[in-house]
């Protein structure tokens, strides 16, 4: 996976005209005597449950929105925090500086940031500015030096636990150090939670934000169980390392499997280190129930302007990027939902009745279709969660905006047992379904299927017709085609399947109009790719898991 170089935000700092300051050291030891740290059951604001994050009211709260520079164009703030929300967003995250490299954001500035945000009925989701790219960017500072900064500012935000996430820094690691990211996020949150914190903390990844070292996502669980409130959200920054949808999908589905709360921090439509796939981010969000703030809303400078989603701060005039996060498919407009704090009286709380004892079709080697009598709801049953059981444990295996869904990544031949959860728009969560265990199906044997691949080529490019056949006594639909290329070769488009590539490996499921291959039928699809080197033909190909003939 490619290594980020630089932040969205990184561009928009080199417009800010301030001066740097030394780094302060490196993380210190808590004070032995300090009072001890507040537990879960403490919390009286945000909080984390089960995986997802639940508002004051205990309602499960998504996030819908965008990043604001506050730091650098104060004076924009009190109206850009009502353009966001009348555009329908439900939370803001805002930039602040400890005073380390950029001019510091007082006790009373970031008082009137929250009060702003809660005139505007918005969550303000606070984050230090100036620990980005530790180790790497000359003048960032310590995870550390930013707990001070919430220390120092402490009285303008306890008390604000139903308005406030504290994103403790943003960025804190570049590709240098990157290593101590486990250690130094689980000191910083338990010197807040001795300071009494009792604030949901907001801990964002290294390597820029982007992780591609994945050294958040398998250390997560470390730093959440640190936690003495068990009271924290991992934020992903989304960028050129995600520009795929496998990349996207396979993140984000691996803490929500976990159990793990997660929101995408920081994401746009494009960026100078590649272009990170935004129909994925969002629609993979809207599925999992996850929340988004796009960056950003206005100021970006450095050859990173386009991130601006309003031009110079004005609503009316929304950029291609501004429109598309806004009002485009899974877009804020369409799934943004006001904290219930601001509804009075907590809103909704009555949740759905529980869904009807899943029923399975489709039954496959690697898997299986569930579907289930809906449940109701006083206003609108907006999505179900699949779970699988395994003993005491739960892990969701899928999520649906209607009352069927297919569960993959199974295995062969092995018993699995489901259950299903309703939510509905105020976030409220059903009772669990009685559950069904299903056995999934032998695997499938060699030669049930088979495969030509027929190359049309020219100078650094070429088109594949792909046609596959089935060879069983039985229908395949909902099928899934796998195979390598051998060289250096890059799909670029496809017609008749959707395919996506993640490094050689290239995956092709059907259009609706190819979802089914009839027993001794085929379907065919192609793809248009380019090529360095030699344009190898790739050797295997299976189709749902079981090798085909290759013809």
């Amino acid at each position: 996976m490619r290594k980020r170089l630089a932040t969205a935000a990184g561009a928009l700092l080199a417009m800010a005209a301030s001066t740097l300051a030394a780094p302060h050291a490196a993380a210190r030891e808590a004070d032995s005597g300090a009072t001890a740290a507040p537990s879960a059951s403490a919390a009286t604001g945000f909080h984390v449950r089960d995986g997802r994050l639940l508002d004051a009211n205990g309602g499960d709260f998504v996030m819908r929105g965008v990043n604001h520079a506050h730091a650098w164009y104060t004076s924009t703030t009190p109206k850009a925090l009502k353009d966001v929300k009348a555009l329908g967003a439900n939370t803001v995250r805002v930039v602040l500086a400890t005073g380390d490299r950029w001019t510091r954001n007082d006790t009373a500035d970031v008082a009137a940031v929250v009060d702003q945000c809660k005139q505007n009925r918005l969550v303000c989701v606070l984050e230090a500015h100036d620990t980005t790219g530790y180790g790497e960017q000359d003048g960032a500072v310590t995870l550390d030096r930013a707990v001070d900064y919430w220390i120092d500012v402490q009285s303008a935000l306890k008390g604000q636990e139903k308005y406030v996430v504290l994103n403790i820094g943003n960025e804190p690691h570049g590709n240098t150090g990157y290593q101590a990211w486990t250690a130094d996020t689980s000191a910083a949150i338990n010197r807040l939670r001795t300071a009494g914190f009792t604030h949901t903390l907001m801990a964002d990844a290294p390597n820029w934000g982007q992780d591609w070292s994945f050294t958040m996502r398998d250390n997560a669980q470390r730093v959440f169980s640190a936690d003495p409130a068990r009271n924290t959200v991992f934020s992903i920054h989304m960028y050129g390392v995600f520009d795929t949808a496998a990349e996207v999908r396979d993140y984000l589905n691996r803490f929500a499997s976990a159990r793990l709360p997660i929101v995408v921090g920081e994401f746009g439509h494009d960026h100078s280190d590649g272009n990170p796939d935004e129909d994925a981010i969002m629609a993979t969000a809207e599925q999992l129930g996850l929340g988004y703030l796009g960056w950003s809303w206005s100021g970006n400078g450095g050859g990173v302007e386009y991130l601006d989603m309003a031009v110079g701060f004005d609503p009316s005039r929304l950029s291609p990027w501004g429109e598309r996060i806004f009002d485009g498919a899974h877009g804020i407009k369409a799934t943004s939902r006001e904290a219930s704090v601001y509804s009075g009286g907590g809103g909704d709380t009555r949740p759905p009745t529980a869904p009807g004892t899943p029923t399975a079709s489709d039954v496959r080697s690697d898997r299986v279709t569930l579907g289930w009598a809906a449940s109701t709801d006083d206003t609108a049953v907006t999505a179900y969660d699949v779970v699988r059981l395994d003993g005491t444990t739960e892990t969701r295996a899928a999520t649906s905006a209607t009352s069927r869904a297919t569960v993959t990544g199974l295995t062969p031949s092995t018993a699995y047992t489901f259950a299903v959860y309703a939510r509905d728009a105020a976030g409220n969560r059903s009772a669990r379904s009685a559950p069904v265990t299903v056995t999934t199906a032998p695997a499938q044997s060699t030669g049930a299927c088979a495969v030509t691949y027929r190359v049309h080529e020219w100078n650094g490019g070429f088109n594949a017709d792909v046609t596959v056949r089935n060879t069983g006594a039985a229908a395949v639909s909902d099928w899934r085609l796998d195979f390598a290329f051998p060289g250096d070769q890059r799909v670029h488009s496809a017609w008749n399947a959707k395919v996506v590539q993640q490094g050689s490996q290239v995956r092709a499921t059907p259009e609706p109009w190819t979802r089914t291959i009839p027993a001794g039928g085929s379907v065919s699809f192609g793809l248009s790719a380019s090529f360095t080197g030699t344009n190898g033909t790739p050797s295997a190909f299976s189709l749902d898991g079981a090798p085909c003939t290759t013809l």
